[in-house]
């Protein structure tokens, strides 16, 4: 069953970064493969679970021993920023991100800061006004705190904030937060359980502004 868009007007739409305005697949499973072939980790298993979460909570999980995770995760995040083979913008996300006010659109995202920073100007997508990284919350996805900054930051109510996904954390953290949610699957392998509209990427979307400066999603006209 194909879920409907939105039809509503918003005051702000929140992107996810990997996955969803971004591809960055390739190098964070380059990284993160290595890392855990060291740990003596069965790859192919592990390199699923580490989209949409902080860094640290992925290796936390893992409970190894003799791993500190803040540690770990500080040094994964180092080979990360070193490595942006492959990274590239999702079909569409860099006209359809161009077209929105400055003051209507906001980046959250589980990856700290600096790395954050590193793929979006790999990607060739500009920085936006505000971003929200790893480093500004205590809880991360799928916890909605990270949403919920970014729509105080923007200065407006959680319930007017439409969110861009690609993740059941992420898409759960939206939700929690009381925002519509829209997941974006042009890099998954698998369909995702969830009751959220999909759009495969952003080529065939247009964001219409209303008379009061919101925001409607919407298919591009044939």
């Amino acid at each position: 069953m194909t879920i409907p868009l939105p039809q509503r007007d918003y005051a702000a739409f929140l992107f996810d970064m990997d996955g969803t305005i971004l591809t960055s697949i390739a190098a964070a499973e380059r990284v993160w493969g290595n890392w855990a072939q060291r740990q003596g980790l069965d790859v192919a298993a592990f390199l699923p679970t580490i989209h949409g979460l902080r860094s640290e909570e992925t290796i936390r999980r893992l409970a190894l021993p003799g791993i500190d995770p803040v540690a770990e995760a500080h040094r994964i995040t180092l080979a990360e920023i070193d490595d942006t083979t492959g990274i590239e913008a999702i079909a569409g996300a860099a006209a359809f991100i161009a077209s929105l006010p400055p003051e209507r659109w906001a980046i959250v995202t589980s990856a700290p800061r600096a790395l954050a920073e590193r793929r979006i100007a790999a990607a060739g997508l500009p920085l936006p006004a505000i971003l929200v990284s790893a480093e500004d919350v205590q809880r991360g996805k799928p916890a909605p705190d990270c949403f919920l900054l970014g729509a105080r930051k923007l200065g407006v109510a959680p319930q007017d904030c439409l969110v861009f996904e690609d993740t059941l954390a992420g898409l759960q953290a939206a939700e929690e937060a009381g925002m519509d949610r829209v997941v974006v699957t042009v890099t998954h392998r698998h369909t995702l359980a969830t009751a959220a509209a999909g759009i495969h990427d952003y080529s065939e979307l247009q964001a219409v502004p209303a008379a009061d400066g919101r925001l409607r999603l919407q298919a591009r006209a044939a």
